[in-house]
């Protein structure tokens, strides 16, 4: 019974009681408090893909997220009203936790939904992993400081890391060290 209700568990992270207050009072609860998260399936693929292509200018395909969801890696989509306003992978190995990816609906963005994916990863790492470590363009300052203002702390620059238009850009490698 135990592993069944840490499937359903992991499967939905959502607070109803929020829910329930937002209802009746609704300045006592702020709109990210009541986004969800739950884990990513292949029919969330096409919003995902969708926000990934207007984020990025060399988005990742459809098979690079079917390898996630095939090696096992953490995949969530945030959304609100069953629409998907975000999403964040993490793959776990070793101690280590990699997060790979975040990312928001640009239309969304800059009102917590990348924090709260953020500190979703933190939080399924914790007890896992000893440390999180993700890498950054540095021509992507929001991203940067959000992951500085949350704790990671820069380790490392990988050169040529992330292709560009003129050729290619280095990626600042972070880490966050979970205690």
């Amino acid at each position: 019974m135990r592993g069944l209700l840490d499937h359903i568990k992991n499967a939905l992270v959502y607070d109803a009681d929020r829910e329930f207050y937002a209802k009746l009072f609704p300045d006592s609860v702020e709109r990210k408090d009541l986004l969800r998260l739950r884990k990513m399936n292949e029919t969330d693929l096409p919003e995902v893909l969708a926000i990934e292509r207007q984020n990025y200018p060399f988005p990742w395909e459809v098979d690079i997220f079917t390898d996630c969801f095939k090696a096992g890696y953490s995949c969530w989509v945030c959304e609100e009203d069953d629409k998907i306003l975000g999403y964040c992978l993490m793959s776990m190995a070793v101690g280590e936790a990699h997060i790979l990816n975040i990312s928001v609906d640009p239309a969304e963005q800059k009102q917590g939904i990348g924090r709260k994916m953020l500190e979703h990863l933190i939080d399924t790492a914790r007890g896992k992993a000893e440390t999180v470590f993700l890498e950054v363009r540095p021509s992507n300052p929001r991203a940067l400081a959000l992951y500085q203002n949350t704790g990671f702390n820069e380790i490392a620059i990988r050169k040529d890391y992330y292709p560009a238009e003129n050729g290619r850009e280095d990626a600042i490698m972070l880490a966050l060290h979970l205690f």
